[in-house]
């Protein structure tokens, strides 16, 4: 485990955490539950490729001005592990489609397949050597106050997506399936938006009538 340099904000990244975000920004989110339709987006935490990370509470989505221009930054890379649900909820609950959007399970499914898991403590565990825990996963995200455990649980999830990146898109060059992880980077923001709007099962390319 990396020695963390974790800030926790409400409502809005600050100013001075903006104008250090240059090329790239590791995003993840966390929720009342699974369901973009029902669930409440509690915590959106950032890191910039370092040990810092910055966590985003919200009471509301009122003033997250901040958070939804990094989103929107076409310049910026936003790198997520399953950027669908992630992307999902940012669109319910910010009114925001995130831009130049990269996956790292998407990337693991196209790059390391002979494996079991594409979970993102398989490619920590596989690609880094590192074992994270996911203990806090189902905790109570909507409390006043995030424990410290909570908020070392939501550093975690963003603090390891820059070398897992660095290590996929190695793999995905070798096997010569970049291109096509690329692909489906893009049609995010088509599924997306028929998760939300026909529904998670719905598959557009499905037989069955």
């Amino acid at each position: 485990m990396l020695s963390l340099d974790i800030k926790l904000y409400r409502g809005d990244l600050p100013d001075e955490f903006m104008a250090g975000v240059r090329q790239s920004i590791a995003v993840d989110t966390e929720a009342m539950g699974l369901s973009p339709h029902r669930d409440r987006l509690c915590v959106v935490q950032f890191c910039c490729g370092d040990d810092r990370c910055c966590l985003v509470q919200f009471d509301d989505y009122a003033n997250a001005h901040n958070v939804r221009s990094v989103l929107r930054d076409d310049k910026i890379l936003k790198i997520f592990h399953y950027a669908r649900f992630d992307v999902s909820m940012f669109y319910k609950h910010l009114g925001v489609m995130a831009q130049n959007v990269y996956c790292t399970k998407i990337a693991s499914k196209f790059a390391r397949t002979y494996a079991a898991g594409h979970s993102l403590r398989d490619l920590c565990l596989e690609l880094l050597g590192v074992e994270i825990s996911k203990e806090q996963t189902c905790t109570d995200w909507g409390g006043e106050h995030l424990t410290e455990a909570q908020q070392e649980y939501a550093a975690t999830d963003v603090i390891y997506l820059h070398a897992l990146k660095a290590k996929l898109d190695s793999m995905l060059y070798r096997e010569g399936r970049y291109d096509m992880a690329m692909k489906c980077f893009d049609f995010l923001q088509t599924r997306v938006i028929l998760d939300l709007t026909a529904g998670e099962q719905y598959d557009i390319f499905s037989h069955s009538t």
